[in-house]
């Protein structure tokens, strides 16, 4: 028999389930730009860090498309120690803490950096404008994608379509095939963070204009600076571990 209680039961079941659906539809969407700097605490070098240099090497020499066709080996080593010391790290406490707000926002981080420490402190949405380290694609082929086995990939390595596997970055001189998406999940920001990054690199650092001018926007960077034609602005100069705390009292207050 149909008893009142059960009906009761089963009324507030839907409507707790309702308020929640509610509750998760309301979060706001908080897009993090992160850069070099938070993945520096965790020891990462970085080209800002050592006057234009990466573990003395020309970006000229490692970073670029010229770099490859001229000298595969050196920029393959070159990326193969870059593998294997992000064997060597940890995600910090920038990292653990952006983790931490998606239990009161909707965070989906952009970064520039190509490691895995947002993914690896449990970040779930996580777009990485610049390529990731530990991918390898098709020289030929820019959608053939695979996950590389180890730290490293050799010469000799290559595609189905016979080419030589090369690290799965964007190389300076290239084009930015995540940057549309990246302007699309800028535009629905409803808070923007920027985390230790110069503001300089191109065109990561357009997405902040692509933020409605009412939004506010925090800047966390020992170096952050007032940025011309950006308005709500609000600086933090400290290191991402000590900075994204600082904005989670400011947020959760």
């Amino acid at each position: 028999m149909y008893r009142l209680d059960d009906a009761l039961s089963g009324g507030r079941f839907f409507l707790n389930s309702y308020v929640s659906l509610i509750k998760i539809n309301r979060m706001k969407k908080l897009v993090v730009l992160t850069g070099a700097g938070i993945s520096a605490e965790s020891g990462i070098s970085t080209f800002r860090d050592h006057d234009g240099l990466w573990n003395n090497h020309r970006v000229e020499d490692v970073a670029t498309p010229e770099a490859w066709e001229r000298n595969p080996s050196l920029v393959n080593d070159f990326y193969n120690q870059r593998r294997k010391q992000l064997f060597e790290v940890e995600p910090n406490a920038g990292h653990h803490a952006l983790v931490q707000l998606e239990a009161h926002f909707d965070v989906q981080i952009i970064t520039q950096n190509v490691d895995d420490l947002h993914e690896r402190a449990g970040s779930k949405n996580v777009l990485h404008l610049h390529g990731e380290l530990n991918k390898i694609r098709s020289s030929v082929d820019p959608l053939l994608i695979y996950n590389c086995e180890g730290w490293e990939l050799k010469l000799g390595n290559l595609c189905p379509k016979g080419s030589q596997l090369r690290p799965h970055i964007v190389w300076f001189g290239e084009a930015v095939p995540m940057i549309e998406p990246a302007i699309e999940i800028a535009s629905q920001a409803d808070i923007l963070v920027v985390i230790g990054t110069s503001m300089a690199v191109y065109p990561a650092a357009s997405l902040i204009h692509y933020v409605h001018r009412s939004i506010p926007k925090y800047y966390i960077d020992p170096k952050a600076f007032p940025i011309p034609g950006i308005s709500n602005l609000h600086i933090i100069q400290e290191k991402a571990g000590v900075g994204v705390r600082k904005l989670m009292d400011e947020l959760l207050t």
